[in-house]
């Protein structure tokens, strides 16, 4: 871990990659250093059904959730938010222009007691089979 999932309004695929965007995350928290390659999990979920603030359809929205296990200080938690929010941001510049985003990042904690993980990409790395 940990799970990064970037919820994004339908009208940013019109107007910047996407994938871009998940890339640049992904990159961006291993730069962290926080998570292992081999446990990273990056993805976008687009939503196609949103109103934002006054219903203007050039607003756009993206959140970001990084779902994260115990045993980080608050410092790298913190550091760890500001570097995916400044990295969406970053990203997301050339279209602000057009589109009127509303960021957040947040964390939310794994409770390894309640959780199964079966990580066969950790395995196969270990390996070194591509």
């Amino acid at each position: 871990m940990p799970h990064i999932i970037i919820e994004h309004s339908a009208n940013l695929s019109a107007a910047h990659d996407i994938q871009s965007l998940v890339d640049a995350v992904h990159e961006a928290a291993l730069d962290n250093g926080l998570p292992q390659l081999d446990a990273l999990r990056t993805r976008a979920a687009e939503r196609t059904h949103y109103r934002i603030a006054d219903g203007d359809p050039t607003h756009a929205f993206v959140a970001v959730t990084a779902r994260i296990g115990p045993g980080r200080t608050d410092e790298e938690i913190q550091r760890f938010l500001n570097c995916l929010i400044d990295t969406v941001d970053a990203e997301l510049a050339p279209v602000s222009d057009r589109h009127a985003v509303a960021l957040s990042a947040e964390i939310q904690f794994i409770d390894p007691e309640v959780r199964i993980n079966r990580n066969h990409v950790r395995s196969r790395m270990q390996r070194g089979a591509s």
